[in-house]
């Protein structure tokens, strides 16, 4: 499948079966096409973005015992997972003439993306909520609405937000498996060991497209945009060596762990 008609059926389809919907076979990128910006996802009405602070807040690690908090937690993280599936949809339809390599490493992260989103609506749905029955953040969505450059996207979605979850898919898994919750737990655990290599892919492409010469920390922090910061990448609990285990140095993982 060619990547443009990939991140064109993400994109452009409002139901999520559509949007989640298996590629077979290899991916290809003969025809990327023109540079497109779209300023919203299509999405059925129940899952169209919210106002500002409409969505529900994330239950309090304590609520995590009560089957229905952790149905809103899946629900939550069902969204995230598909704001970041759309925003790599985006950025394929963005930046057409990024490496050939770069934009079919992306298609097949986005087919992890992918995967997680119907793991989380499943479990949430068989803790008894509907995807959709709550309204939804489009926080990772409008920060990707910033991004200028591949770099830009690098710094923004693959080290700091999937950065981030490399802490807190654990964090979240320790909730589930508190609250009794194995199957739950064991999903937070794969959705780890995924992140780390989309964090890998992150600081490869980073370490491939900045300016030769350049340090990358400092063609990290130069290319986020603010809120978004150092401190930004990282939970409550650090995860050194899943960064490790992703590529990045021992020194640019300190750096994570102490910046503001």
């Amino acid at each position: 499948m060619e990547v443009r008609a990939f991140a064109e059926q993400i994109l452009f389809s409002e139901l999520i079966d559509q949007k989640l919907e298996p590629v077979v076979g290899d991916f290809t990128d003969l025809h990327p096409g023109e540079s497109q910006r779209i300023i919203e996802p299509a999405r059925t009405p129940e899952l169209k973005f919210a106002e500002r602070k409409k969505a529900p807040a994330m239950p309090k690690p304590g609520a995590f015992a009560e089957p229905a908090k952790r149905a809103l937690a899946h629900h939550i993280l069902a969204n995230h997972e598909l704001q970041a599936l759309e925003v790599m949809a985006y950025v394929a339809l963005l930046f057409p003439d990024a490496p050939t390599e770069f934009r079919i490493g992306l298609a097949r992260i986005m087919q992890d993306e992918q995967r997680h989103t119907r793991m989380h609506i499943e479990r949430a749905a068989h803790l008894g909520l509907e995807f959709g029955a709550y309204p939804v953040n489009c926080y990772i969505w409008k920060k990707a609405q910033l991004i200028e450059s591949v770099l830009d996207y690098l710094a923004t979605l693959p080290l700091v937000f999937e950065g981030r979850n490399l802490d807190h898919s654990l964090e979240f898994a320790t909730y589930f498996a508190n609250a009794g919750d194995e199957r739950s737990a064991a999903l937070m655990r794969v959705v780890h060991r995924d992140e780390i290599q989309h964090v890998a892919f992150g600081i490869e492409w980073l370490r491939k497209l900045q300016p030769p010469g350049a340090d990358e920390w400092t063609t990290f922090c130069e290319h986020l945009k603010w809120p978004l910061r150092p401190g930004k990448a990282r939970g409550d609990v650090f995860q050194f060596e899943a960064r490790q285990q992703a590529g990045l140095s021992d020194e640019f993982i300190e750096k994570i762990r102490t910046e503001g």
